[in-house]
């Protein structure tokens, strides 16, 4: 018979086996929920997916965790590392403040409804961002970077990128040659600076996002435009010299081609030579064809051309400088401002044109054909009048001797 001591011993072993094993149970059975419970539980995440957007409300935040209410979705969670990574976003919420957050699980170990607050809020710009694309919206944001291929933007904290081919007229760097540091010395010259630009790229997944500004400069140029008209007299700043003219800046938005031909009324052949970069500039509106606009300083200028119309009459015998050679013939000036051409017929070839003439040397030539209003003038070797007994075609030609210039030997080109 055992005593007392003993049975007592063996009586708690036993009671603690018993609750041990109670305890099993219950947790099984926690576990293996009955399959209506379950159902009734995720009725309202049926439709709903890891990576969705819930909406909700703030129910509390209790020790590093912020508790959602789903409504019939359920209760969903930020904890962990999501509550920390979200911190600047949840230090500010409180009881009743809606949210939305991407759901990460629909079911975990606590029942709850798991979610992220971060990758929820990058979500909502990405789906954002394809609404400004889908609509063509405009959007003002300030440029940060630079590079040699265009300028780089933040939206929403979202890092995007707007190439240099997608800049507009007025900030689209001009430079000869396309030298790279060059141009990226121009694109650097707008950090800093608000554009208005139109979403027209957005990928998320490859976390690209590709800005333009062409589209909003055409607008706001349509605009602009529509308070002139040809004719009109504008002052500018010359914002590029290439080589087939001068691009002029005037009313802040709006750019007119200065063309090579539009410059002067004598022959320019390098426009560089004439305009730089920064110059400031009185030019004459001469044509508007849909958003391109083209400007003339010597239209503001008087046509030496009419004066010459009473002056100089076909047949009539001048002085003119040689002032350069071409495919097709050679340029004599017979005035300032005024010149003529020699065919390369009167020379037969072009060895031949230039074995007999010089630039900068003056000879005398004749008027062949005279047209003012074209500023036109065909030039030709004045001879001569051969004598009856000794005209022939020997005696007629062109020679060195014939074309002696006035200068003292000029050099040949």
């Amino acid at each position: 018979m055992r005593d007392a001591q003993e049975m007592t011993s063996e009586d708690t072993a036993g009671g603690q086996a018993t609750v041990a094993r109670d305890t099993a149970i219950a947790a099984a059975a926690l576990r293996a929920r009955h399959p209506m419970e379950i159902l009734l539980k995720n009725a309202g995440t049926a439709f709903l997916k890891p990576g969705d957007i819930a909406e909700g409300t703030v129910i509390e935040k209790r020790r590093g965790t912020l508790y959602v209410d789903l409504g019939p979705k359920g209760t969903g969670i930020v904890f962990g590392r999501e509550y920390k990574a979200a911190e600047d976003v949840i230090k500010p919420l409180k009881s009743g403040d809606t949210i939305s957050a991407k759901i990460v699980e629909l079911d975990n170990d606590q029942g709850y409804v798991e979610l992220s607050l971060k990758e929820a809020g990058e979500e909502k710009r990405w789906v954002a961002l394809k609404k400004l694309r889908d609509s063509g919206t405009p959007v003002e944001i300030m440029v940060r970077e630079a590079n040699r291929g265009g300028i780089i933007m933040e939206y929403e904290g979202i890092k995007g990128f707007l190439p240099a081919s997608q800049l507009s007229a007025k900030n689209y760097p001009r430079v000869d040659g396309g030298d790279k540091e060059r141009i990226l010395q121009e694109l650097q010259k707008l950090v800093g600076t608000p554009l208005r630009v139109r979403v027209i790229d957005v990928d998320p997944v490859e976390q690209k996002l590709i800005f333009s500004e062409k589209g909003i400069a055409s607008d706001e140029s349509r605009h602009a435009l529509a308070l002139f008209k040809i004719g009109d007299v504008v002052e500018g700043e010359v914002t590029g010299v290439v080589d087939f003219g001068a691009f002029v800046r005037f009313n802040d938005s709006l750019e007119g081609l200065i063309h090579i031909s539009e410059i002067d009324w004598t022959l320019i052949e390098d426009p560089r030579s004439v305009l730089k970069a920064g110059d400031r500039v009185t030019a004459k509106i001469i044509d508007i064809q849909g958003e391109k606009i083209a400007l003339s300083l010597k239209a503001l200028k008087e046509d030496p051309w009419i004066k010459i119309a009473e002056k100089y009459h076909r047949g009539d015998a001048v002085r003119g400088t040689v002032t350069r050679f071409t495919s097709f013939g050679a340029f004599a000036e017979i005035e300032p401002h005024i010149q003529g051409l020699l065919h390369i017929s009167e020379f037969g070839t072009a060895a031949r044109m230039q074995e007999t003439l010089a630039i900068g040397a003056t000879y005398d030539l004749k008027i062949m054909l005279l047209d003012p209003k074209e500023h036109r003038m065909s030039l030709g070797i004045a001879r001569p009048d051969p004598t009856p007994a000794a005209s022939s075609a020997a005696d007629t030609a062109p020679s060195a001797v014939d074309l002696a210039p006035e200068s003292s030997s000029p050099e040949q080109k």
